[in-house]
């Protein structure tokens, strides 16, 4: 057993270590690892600077971009007249038929309430499926992206566009133009026109206009029936559709 002047010599040794060791970590704590150099913690560092996440607009794009914004909503050219704006809530997509009586525009409209199915020419409800089977409710599950028919076209598939991808006819046969913008997201606009499509050089009113703004709800789709009698545009909340008046031939079919 140590006596008293060696214990008191082996507790102050004892303090002096740990004191050696509480000074090393100090020191050490002043100091910092970087990629394997050691820095001291008072260097500066020079802060690194973020790139633009995005470049600018160029004057023509932003000419253009403004252009776009002051265009307001218009009513649709001759021949073009609205027919309807349904409301569908819970819309998911759309997708056009042909009636097998007399060739007429139908649209079918999917959404979270199941299946329904419209008169292009009058906007009227001609059939309603409140419980498709699993398999169908919505196009996603098939590779082309299609529901089964139901009222008069049932039997048959309809192509679907909308929230699950797909698309519609954006140009006719005989010139007219359809295109969904968004100068100022996430509000998109339909522009219909007769010069070729963007970036449209004339004054709008004349051979472009504005005729959509999904400013209230979600976009889904907008296109031409392959007939390029009818235009149709979707949100989340309806559908607006537009005709060509009685007397109008049958040579303006739709293309992508």
């Amino acid at each position: 057993m140590l006596d008293m002047d060696h214990q008191a010599a082996f507790i102050a040794c004892k303090e002096a270590c740990l004191n050696a060791d509480t000074q090393h970590l100090r020191w050490q704590a002043r100091r910092s690892v970087d990629h394997g150099a050691v820095t001291n913690s008072t260097d500066k560092i020079t802060p690194v600077e973020r790139p633009d996440l995005e470049p600018k607009l160029s004057a023509y794009q932003q000419a253009m971009r403004e252009r776009l914004l002051a265009a307001p909503v218009v009513s649709t050219p001759e021949p073009w007249q609205s027919v309807a704006l349904v409301p569908v809530g819970g819309l998911l997509g759309i997708g056009f038929a042909s009636h097998p009586e007399d060739r007429r525009d139908l649209v079918m409209v999917v959404s979270r309430d199941g299946h329904g199915l419209f008169d292009a020419v009058t906007g009227e409800k001609i059939a309603r499926d409140r419980e498709p089977g699993p398999e169908d409710e919505t196009p996603d599950s098939m590779p082309d992206m299609s529901c089964p028919g139901l009222g008069p076209i049932t039997g048959s598939r309809v192509h679907i566009a909308g929230l699950f991808g797909g698309g519609l006819h954006t140009t006719t046969a005989d010139g007219w133009y359809l295109e969904v913008v968004t100068p100022a997201w996430p509000n998109d606009r339909v522009l219909l026109s007769r010069d070729g499509g963007l970036p449209h050089s004339g004054p709008h009113g004349e051979r472009w206009w504005h005729i959509f703004h999904s400013n209230y709800s979600e976009f889904r789709a907008a296109g031409f029936s392959p007939s390029g009698q009818t235009i149709a545009v979707a949100t989340s909340s309806d559908i607006s559709l537009w005709t060509r008046k009685t007397g109008q031939g049958h040579s303006s079919r739709a293309e992508h």
